[in-house]
């Protein structure tokens, strides 16, 4: 993942405490599949958390 997407979406996380890919991916203009992408890199990174709920999936920072 690239740094700037990297703070970009950490910093949205900070702020907002629990985030889906939809909400990242409208704030920051990309796909939702490339916030998804973001996202599941980051939890293999360790710094997120991957929450499953009943029809959507929340990140939560670590």
């Amino acid at each position: 993942m690239k740094s700037h997407s990297t703070e970009q979406t950490l910093k949205l996380l900070k702020e907002q405490k629990i985030i889906t890919s939809s909400e990242l991916a409208k704030k920051l203009g990309v796909s939702w599949n490339t916030a998804d992408k973001w996202l599941l890199e980051l939890v293999i990174e360790g710094k997120v958390e991957r929450i499953k709920k009943v029809g959507v999936t929340l990140w939560v920072l670590k």
